[in-house]
């Protein structure tokens, strides 16, 4: 039995879980409160070094912040909303409390094509157990390599955290619609090794391209959370604004059975159904 949780957007529990199998995420706007989330973009302006009223200090496309643990971003992913929905979906007690945000690829109005413009899913775990080293940027945690298996082990949700207003043109991730489907089937035969995400990426945009495509825009706090298996994508940024958002994994507290003889969550309903398919 999975709780009656408030979350905000318009969404009942039936409808938030039902979208959420079907589509592979769901959007809650607002699920971070407006102030805190307005804080954790002025932290993230000073991250940078740019000046906010003037765009001829924004010299990167995107500039990459590994993560934060300042009390807003705290706040800001231990929302009341988004714990709920994390109950929702994953399940009480099934969830490990996040004491930090990121990755934050913070995007800015450019001709370039970001590095990950290609289909693709987020990798789950490491292949080896991390140092401090590894730790210390962006780039020295893209040299470790990264594994996805069919129970991901690792990521029992993804966030896209909206910390700016995101338009159309402002570089919003694309999503495809029910992608999260496509993806069990092919992970299934790597057990639970695993196999590199970057090694199937062609596999997973083959499989998911007849999927309809969305994009992640909205508000400021706003959040998509989303099933790990989602495939989705970067994109040029063609705007005029900058476009802040942390991409963050909710982790599980005990490892995701979508076989298991018992009541599934969400989130473990959804890999069944692909698997079944």
């Amino acid at each position: 039995m999975w709780p009656i949780c408030p979350i905000r957007g318009g969404l009942g529990v039936t409808e938030l879980t039902d979208r959420f199998v079907r589509d592979g995420f769901v959007h809650l706007p607002g699920a971070v409160p407006e102030p805190v989330a307005r804080a954790c973009e002025r932290l993230l302006w000073e991250e940078t070094g740019y000046d906010p009223d003037d765009p001829m200090t924004w010299v990167s496309s995107t500039h990459w912040v590994l993560y934060r643990d300042d009390e807003p971003f705290v706040n800001a992913v231990n929302s009341p909303t988004l714990v709920a929905t994390y109950d929702q979906l994953v399940g009480p007690d099934r969830w490990r409390r996040r004491d930090h945000v990121g990755a934050f690829p913070l995007r800015f109005p450019s001709k370039e094509e970001p590095l990950e413009s290609g289909w693709h899913i987020d990798a789950a775990f490491p292949d080896r157990e991390l140092t401090d080293d590894d730790l210390e940027s962006v780039e020295t945690m893209r040299e470790v390599g990264f594994r996805v298996n069919v129970n991901s082990d690792g990521r029992a949700l993804l966030l896209l955290m909206l910390f700016s207003n995101v338009g159309a043109d402002d570089s919003p991730t694309r999503i495809r619609i029910g992608s999260h489907l496509d993806v069990p089937q092919l992970l299934d035969p790597y057990g639970s090794a695993g196999v590199d995400s970057q090694a199937l990426s062609s596999k997973i945009e083959q499989a998911s391209a007849s999927r309809p495509v969305t994009h992640a825009t909205g508000r400021c706090g706003d959040v998509y959370v989303c099933h790990p298996f989602l495939v989705h994508a970067a994109q040029t940024h063609r705007g005029m604004q900058h476009r802040f958002m942390a991409q963050n994994a909710i982790e599980p507290a005990d490892a995701l059975e979508p076989r298991a003889r018992r009541p599934l969550s969400p989130v473990e309903q959804a890999i069944r159904a692909g698997l079944d398919d």
